[in-house]
């Protein structure tokens, strides 16, 4: 019953992660409101969110927008007096020639959605719920942003820089009522990690993995990291000395 009445606000809503949460929240009685770009994909998700039970709301603008996310949050609250959870799963990959060369005005897109989209969504959410003195940050995060990867500078930079944002957030609210959780995922089967031509490790099915982000949730983990395998390899990746680290990270072809 943890969902049921919860009103939630998830960025990045129009499809993969977002899509599949958005469906399975609603099924188990949430409201939920759906930001992403694309109008007409919101427009179907919020439908199939009511078929299976929900309630949705869907809101078009960009998440890098920080006025139409206040607009689209504050819309939210006023119909249904308050929002309880935000998801900040809004993020790109950066997969391509121009994000690796470093061409500036690519890095920036990937830091501007995966970070400062987040910033923008927490900033819309945050100052209500410290009234209220209760609400739930989450982030999707990834296991990218443990260490660099190859070819990977700005997607690493980005969820890195999430990961630590929202832990630096949990350690100024965690005593005023707000919980932060922070997810991070390794390879899951979306229009994201579509298109590559190398294996990815440990692979995941979305539908696999949506009950991992939804225990996560429910239990308010501060951290969750998944799958085992490639988080515990990732962990350990943190201490290697740089020498065994670059040996080891260098030969990485799953962004190609």
């Amino acid at each position: 019953m943890f969902w049921k009445d919860k009103v939630v606000f998830l960025t990045g809503a129009s499809s993969g992660i977002g899509e599949a949460l958005a469906i399975e929240i609603a099924k188990q009685g949430a409201i939920v409101g759906l930001l992403a770009r694309r109008e007409e994909l919101l427009k179907t998700i919020a439908e199939k969110c009511e078929t299976v039970g929900g309630t949705a709301r869907y809101f078009a603008c960009d998440v890098v927008d920080a006025e139409a996310v206040q607009k689209a949050a504050d819309a939210l609250r006023e119909e249904f007096g308050r929002i309880d959870i935000l998801i900040a799963n809004a993020g790109i990959g950066g997969n391509n020639k121009e994000t690796r060369e470093l061409q500036p005005e690519f890095v920036k897109k990937v830091i501007d959605i995966n970070l400062m989209g987040a910033v923008n969504s927490v900033y819309a959410v945050l100052p209500p719920m410290l009234e209220r003195g209760s609400g739930q940050l989450v982030a999707i995060s990834s296991l990218a942003g443990f260490r660099g990867l190859p070819k990977s500078a700005a997607y690493s930079a980005s969820k890195g820089g999430m990961t630590n944002l929202f832990e630096s957030i949990r350690l100024d609210v965690q005593d005023k009522g707000v919980s932060v959780t922070i997810i991070q995922p390794g390879f899951i089967k979306t229009p994201l990690t579509s298109g590559r031509q190398n294996k990815m490790p440990f692979l995941m099915e979305l539908e696999d993995a949506v009950p991992m982000f939804l225990e996560a949730i429910e239990k308010k983990k501060k951290f969750a990291a998944f799958p085992w395998q490639l988080a515990t390899f990732v962990r350990l990746g943190r201490i290697f000395p740089a020498w065994l680290y670059d040996k080891i990270a260098s030969g990485a072809k799953y962004r190609e």
